[in-house]
């Protein structure tokens, strides 16, 4: 039986096995894919989704697309943001040429990198770098919150450096189910994006959307300021949920099926997006040699070539199939059939309430289950199972503070498992 496809973004996991390791990690997946469904679900113009329209008959803006990206949170001098369900504007140090470029609610690619700064931060403890596609075009980044997560921002004031000063702890909500209608908790999505090519465009392919690709100016490396209304194509999603089940949140990730071949399999399309058989690189997973100005077209030895270094597992691969038939039975070309989930991670030990520093016991990592996960254009150069090394989404996260200089102290306080709030201002 395929799967019913629906516009509402489940509350928690549902457990339909015998409680082992497997049967769990299958309900987590489903959650994922549910959630997938749900956030991907056209939307009508105040964000919700519309109910008129099926995912898949066409491509259209979604539900995530509506929420409050991270640029829009935390704002120079910390001044607080604009109400939920404001239309996004340009913001207010831009360029005039920039500015008229942008229309109101539009989407804003700002981001080089998965973090912020990546052009010029060469102090990161992991291996990063920009992700050059196989047009010699730069990935670009963004994060999105829902509304749960943006008001506990607000409520907090956690979108500044004075708030964060006496903020005495973070706790984001756990989704519940009653009182009706519930809460989902909070979620935040981290998307990548590709510039597309005019035969890319036409291919049907990518969802898509019209954005502002703005390259912030640098002097190390010198780059220089620029804004291009483009049309770009998903290629890679993170989806973290806050469930009343799993307080250390639940990580998703899925992925355009033309990024990359597995490493060890001989690659069997014609075209990937971030890698190429005749490639000059000479490794696969390494960053692209400096100096980077994402305002070139890069030519091919200087585009990346990535391999999936963990495969996709027979269970997850079955779930794709399934869930890629009931979005085939909408519509056999819609664009979601070219996304696949890579794979679900959860707390095999779930603090038994939504504070994770005061449940007990005490755990705040939670035992992940699977160890590691990655995302191929998310955690590109960090993918393996190297304790320590290798993309793991919890056990990273479980770092990630306010922050520092905020508090008087000048030591942070742990952010629940997010590092925005480390952009404050």
């Amino acid at each position: 039986m395929l799967p019913v496809l629906s516009s509402d973004i489940p509350f928690d996991i549902t457990f339909s096995g015998d409680g082992s390791l497997e049967g769990l990690q299958h309900d987590f997946d489903v959650l994922s894919w549910n959630t997938f469904i749900a956030l991907n679900w056209p939307a009508k113009p105040n964000g919700q989704p519309d109910p008129s329209i099926q995912i898949g008959t066409k491509d259209a803006p979604t539900v995530w697309q509506s929420w409050k990206e991270a640029y829009e949170i935390f704002l120079p001098g910390g001044a607080p943001p604009s109400p939920w369900g404001t239309l996004r504007t340009a913001p207010e140090n831009w360029p005039p040429a920039c500015k008229a470029l942008f229309k109101d609610g539009m989407t804003l690619l700002n981001q080089v990198g998965k973090t912020p700064n990546v052009l010029n931060d060469s102090t990161q403890p992991f291996k990063t770098g920009p992700l050059i596609d196989q047009n010699g075009r730069y990935a670009r980044f963004e994060i999105v919150v829902n509304e749960p997560m943006f008001d506990s921002i607000v409520a907090n004031k956690l979108y500044s450096k004075k708030g964060q000063a006496t903020a005495s702890s973070v706790v984001f909500p756990c989704s519940s189910a009653s009182p009706s209608p519930g809460n989902v908790g909070a979620i935040m999505v981290k998307a990548s994006w590709k510039i597309l090519s005019d035969e890319e465009k036409k291919s049907g392919r990518f969802h898509t959307t019209e954005a502002i690709v703005y390259t912030p100016p640098s002097s190390s490396p010198p780059v220089a300021e620029k804004c291009e209304l483009l049309t770009v194509g998903l290629v890679g999603l993170h989806m973290v949920h806050k469930t009343a089940g799993a307080p250390q949140w639940v990580w998703s990730t899925f992925e355009h099926v033309d990024n990359c071949p597995t490493e060890g399999e001989t690659p069997s399309k014609p075209r990937y997006n971030f890698f190429s058989k005749a490639s000059p690189a000479p490794s696969p997973n390494e960053p692209p040699p400096r100096p980077w100005d994402p305002n070139k077209t890069e030519p091919s030895e200087r585009r990346v070539q990535i391999v999936r270094k963990i495969p996709i597992e027979p269970a997850q691969k079955a779930l794709n199939d399934l869930f890629q038939a009931a979005l085939g039975k909408v519509n056999p070309k819609s664009v979601w059939l070219n996304y696949e989930l890579v794979s679900t991670q959860w707390p095999t030990n779930p603090a038994a309430t939504c504070d994770v520093e005061t449940s007990a016991p005490v755990d705040r990592i939670g035992t992940p289950a699977p160890q590691f996960l990655g995302n191929s254009t998310l955690e590109s150069y960090i993918q393996g199972k190297v304790p320590n090394v290798s993309s793991s989404c919890m056990e990273c996260h479980a770092n990630a503070t306010t922050y520092t200089s905020a508090r008087p102290s000048n030591i942070p306080i742990f952010s629940d498992f997010t590092y925005l709030l480390e952009r404050a201002q």
